[in-house]
């Protein structure tokens, strides 16, 4: 693809940990207000500006929504100054809306790059997702395994007893049937209340965070993005779009999906070069929360580049005007 020529990730990956910290900064001030709408907004607002910015050809094609649904930074939405080369954009400016409002661990923003045509234009619907860390021989785990081959498969592969293996699901009432038969086979589970980009990339580290595997069934647009961060860190992913009527099955087409049953692997969603920034809105495990001090605000971001597989921790101090 041409346009990958032109993507220098190491040049814009520092560009883009400054979108990902100036919506943590935007959202900061109503950490624990109660107005998840207010937060995303302010989120928005502030990635949607620095975004614009940058010497890239962008376009949004993981958003807030559609055209018609969403204000800013909507799905097929142009960013950037109209210099340099074209990306896809892959973004969710507050990962945890309800995270932010409640004041509850793991709230993120988070944004990814790519060459453009390399991300996978998920459309709004469910996803169900499987993830595990690095280190394992491919496939050990599938998506065609019951929950209870996966806890046994990877607890084999691992050298451990299935009591040893800790799976992360989001906490949803869909999700009851698989909670009761994960623990079923002894496996712990770590429920979390949103969040799941975050969930995914629990996985990368488990000697950190003690997550070795994430099931369930959340947004496709947020797979796209925890696929992302696993390009860079390292582990494996897969996903199947989940549809409910013909409405979300239309959209599926519109995205340009095809086929409806297809299982896609963390490179079919990610199929090149990807930059991925998060930063901490509220203390999580992954990066620390916004922390305001009487002149400055303090973030944590974490930045990462598959090219290199390196890993950025990064403390950003900015003066409060």
């Amino acid at each position: 693809m041409p346009a990958s020529k032109d993507f220098n990730d190491r040049m814009l990956s520092l560009g883009l940990a400054r979108v990902s910290e100036a919506a943590a900064h935007a959202s900061a001030t109503l950490i624990g207000r109660g107005d998840e709408k207010a937060a995303d907004q302010a989120a928005v607002n502030a990635m949607r500006d620095q975004l614009n910015l940058l010497d890239i050809k962008g376009v949004v094609v993981i958003g807030e929504g559609e055209r018609d649904e969403a204000p800013m930074l909507f799905i097929g939405e142009e960013v950037g100054n109209g210099s340099g080369p074209e990306v896809d954009i892959a973004l969710d400016p507050l990962e945890g809306t309800t995270l932010t409002a409640k004041d509850m661990p793991n709230a993120l923003t988070v944004i990814a790059m790519a060459p453009r045509g390399t991300l996978l234009h998920a459309p709004d619907v469910y996803m169900d997702k499987l993830a595990i860390g690095p280190g394992y021989a491919k496939d050990v785990v599938s998506l065609d395994m019951t929950p209870t081959e996966r806890v046994a498969a990877l607890a084999r592969a691992g050298g451990v007893k299935a009591t040893d293996i800790t799976v992360c699901i989001l906490e949803r009432p869909r999700h009851e049937d698989l909670i009761a038969e994960v623990r079923a086979t002894g496996a712990a589970i770590r429920l979390i209340t949103d969040g799941d980009v975050a969930g995914v990339m629990h996985c990368a580290e488990p000697d950190l965070t003690g997550i070795d595997m994430y099931m369930g069934a959340g947004g496709a647009p947020e797979g796209v993005l925890a696929a992302s961060a696993l390009k860079c860190m390292g582990g494996q992913m897969w996903g199947r779009l989940l549809f409910r009527n013909d409405d979300e099955r239309g959209r599926a087409r519109k995205a340009g999906i095809a086929d409806f049953d297809r299982i896609y692997s963390r490179d079919d969603m990610v199929t090149a070069d990807v930059i991925f920034s998060a930063t901490g809105v509220t203390n999580g495990s992954i990066v620390r929360g916004v922390k305001r001090e009487p002149k400055f605000l303090e973030t944590e971001t974490i930045l990462m580049r598959s090219k290199t597989g390196s890993v950025r921790r990064m403390i950003y101090r900015n003066p409060i005007r």
